[in-house]
């Protein structure tokens, strides 16, 4: 079972639940997310041809799409960087000039610098700076990568080339003028058996040939429960010895903390069952890597349901639900009732709380606690990728794409503009991030956006207060799953951490750390 903890767990065919674990759907209810079990993509089903909707539109694909949903918003480039407190694109944007960020993903994309390319022209901004690595192995694709069924396959391929799509477009429509380098592996995260293992040595790689303060992000992840115990310890300190690596030449780790809330998911039955208790995910847990959190950006609209049933008998959307008015700018914790996915966060069951969590002790208590930041990670408020891989599966397309392997590349492209202004300072890139931003003397208050509890209409699924994960009845109707979830609080909490950077005050805090 691949735990690709960014995009983790799209609903896959209607009645087979979530692929990474979590509550199954109701035959009867469950559109699918489109895709693998590897992406978190906006169902087609939601979209349809512009001048045949019903209601007001909430997304708009660019050309040559343009198809529209009136009941999924997405963003685009500006709309994010005006979010969170940066200027529009243009042909002449600098940011993240002379910094280097890595993205690492089974696979990678055979299309990644074309989409790149197309996604930078369609938005405004300059000609991207890109470079596909594969140091242990080109893919071939144009033949089965394994064979054809599980986690390999030409079907796996496909599902990683979304998220590597994603992960590239998006740090650059943060950072764009950064060197930015898709590192592809030709074996997929299978619960550390092959996958795990060839990327680690990719990115210790990458560690080695790339410059002091490059930025790396990582969208997949393994349960810490399906290593078991000791044995997983062990293991996880043989990794982590990569990241040592690169912390001592000033380079910073970002991974996304998952797509399942709080479920985890054990040794038994071949690694497809959940445990029954909170869990987190590695590499995410890792005392060496800043894990990033999922948030759900409502901005321009405000969701407003007034039932639990997301989906008719017939499998329509229930406007009840699905309900939204126009205006609001909020930011909630990331948790999609209609889906099933929502952040990971937790407290470590392998790792003991680091030093420098020492000041938020009430709430991680003795062990590591994630995640440390967050971003927007919804796929009701998803973003815009552009595919033009695997035509025959895939078509040429806009998708809309959520999950928090959507949020760590963003927050890893914000660092590096960050690093661009310390390297302007005079000073090395920021390293082990955590250790400056759980500092007591980092201004948390300018540098974040403390995400908070809301409440959205009168349903019980718009109360967003945690990362408890909801289930589907027999009647169609969601209600909160049986693990329970963090709460999501005022300051540090175990789903958003320190909240979401706010590009301005966050570049100027990191640029002023030692």
């Amino acid at each position: 079972m691949t735990l690709k903890l960014g995009v983790v767990a799209a609903v896959v065919a209607a009645g087979l639940g979530l692929a990474a674990g979590g509550p199954a759907l109701a035959a009867s209810t469950a559109p699918a997310l489109t895709g693998t079990d590897l992406s978190a993509q906006a169902p087609e089903s939601a979209f349809h041809a512009k001048g045949a909707e019903a209601g007001a539109v909430a997304c708009t694909r660019p050309a040559p799409d343009g198809r529209v949903s009136t009941t999924l918003h997405c963003y685009t480039p500006d709309q994010i960087r005006a979010f969170y407190g940066l200027a529009p694109l243009t042909p002449s944007t600098t940011d993240g000039a002379g910094q280097t960020i890595v993205l690492v993903d089974s696979y990678g994309s055979p299309t990644a610098a074309q989409d790149v390319d197309f996604f930078a022209k369609t938005f405004n901004g300059p000609k991207p700076d890109f470079e596909a690595a594969f140091p242990i192995g080109k893919v071939d694709y144009t033949h089965a990568t394994g064979n054809g069924s599980g986690q390999a396959g030409p079907t796996s391929a496909e599902g990683w080339a979304g998220e590597a799509n994603l992960d590239v477009q998006w740090a650059y429509a943060i950072a764009p003028k950064a060197h930015i380098v898709l590192i592809g592996t030709p074996v997929a995260e299978t619960q550390g058996v092959q996958g795990m293992p060839n990327m680690m040595k990719a990115i210790d790689w990458a560690v080695a040939k790339y410059p002091a303060g490059t930025v790396f992000s990582m969208s997949f992840g393994t349960s810490e429960e399906a290593f078991g115990g000791a044995s997983a310890a062990g293991q996880f300190a043989k990794y982590d010895q990569t990241f040592q690596r690169g912390l001592a030449k000033h380079d910073t780790f970002f991974a996304s903390s998952g797509d399942d809330g709080s479920l985890g998911t054990g040794r038994a039955h071949h690694q497809t069952q959940t445990v029954d208790h909170p869990s987190v995910s590695y590499p995410n847990s890792s005392p060496y890597v800043t894990s990033v959190g999922g948030t759900q950006v409502q901005s321009g609209w405000t969701w407003n349901p007034t039932q639990d049933k997301p989906f008719n008998d017939d499998g329509s959307r229930n406007p009840l639900y699905w309900a939204w008015n126009e205006g609001g700018n909020t930011q909630a914790v990331w948790n999609e009732s209609w889906a099933g996915i929502g952040t990971g966060g937790g407290q470590s069951s392998v790792y003991p709380r680091p030093s420098w969590q020492s000041g938020v002790a009430s709430v991680v208590g003795s062990h590591r606690g994630v995640p440390d930041v967050a971003w927007n990670a919804a796929v009701n408020g998803g973003v815009l990728v552009y595919h033009s891989y695997f035509q025959n599966l895939d078509g040429v397309a806009w998708g809309v794409f959520g999950g928090t392997s959507a949020s760590s590349p963003q927050v890893a492209a914000v660092t590096a503009i960050a690093n661009a202004a310390r390297a302007a300072a005079g000073k090395p890139g920021i390293g082990n991030l955590n250790e400056a931003i759980y500092a007591p003397s980092f201004p948390r208050a300018t540098a974040f956006s403390d995400v908070v509890a809301h409440t959205y209409g009168t349903a019980p699924s718009g109360v967003l207060q945690d990362n408890r994960m909801w289930e589907y009845g027999a009647d169609g109707f969601v209600h909160p799953g049986p693990v329970a979830g963090w709460p999501t609080t005022a300051g540090y909490d175990l789903t958003t951490g320190w909240g979401s950077p706010n590009a301005p005050g966050y570049v100027t805090a990191l640029t002023a750390a030692p």
